[in-house]
């Protein structure tokens, strides 16, 4: 099973996908590694990225994803996935990939990052994702105003894993 944690930067993604993988001795992986470096630049600019630059970043994340699935690894993947058409993108296997959604409001994601270090991703480009999110339907979706040890537990409810 592969299961894509999406949400803005600052929801928690890496935080929660790091445990969640560690309590189900699953691997991990961060989309944020398939970035080319341009992209990196163009975000720690502050500058948000447009459809070309995301489209060969999706193109690596799908193709990790088919190998993930031909090899039948289990895998928790962080990755922002805002867009339904970048979803229906990845998720080549409906019974095989779940989505969970880290949804927060505005006001706490914006807190977080202005909070985080060493990260290229600021809270300047934080409006640009929430316009750029289009939220789920039909997924399962988490507070993640909770602590992240009850949030992992939930998304394993959630999932009866």
């Amino acid at each position: 099973m592969i299961i894509i944690l999406m949400g803005v930067s600052g929801s928690g993604k890496t935080t929660i996908g790091k445990l969640l993988a560690e309590s189900l001795e699953w691997e991990f992986s961060d989309a944020d590694a398939f970035h080319s470096p341009e992209n990196v630049e163009k975000m720690r600019r502050g500058i948000p990225l447009s459809e070309a630059d995301r489209i060969p970043w999706l193109q690596d994340l799908q193709t990790a994803i088919k190998h993930w699935l031909q090899n039948n690894k289990n895998v928790v993947l962080a990755c922002s996935a805002l867009k339904d058409s970048y979803r229906q993108f990845l998720v080549l296997d409906s019974e095989r990939i779940k989505l969970v959604y880290l949804k927060g409001s505005y006001e706490l994601i914006k807190m977080r990052l202005q909070e985080r270090s060493n990260h290229y991703m600021s809270e300047k480009l934080l409006n640009s994702q929430f316009d750029t999110l289009e939220e789920p339907l039909n997924t399962i979706s988490i507070d993640v105003a909770q602590p992240p040890q009850v949030i992992v537990q939930n998304i394993k409810t959630a999932l009866r894993i």
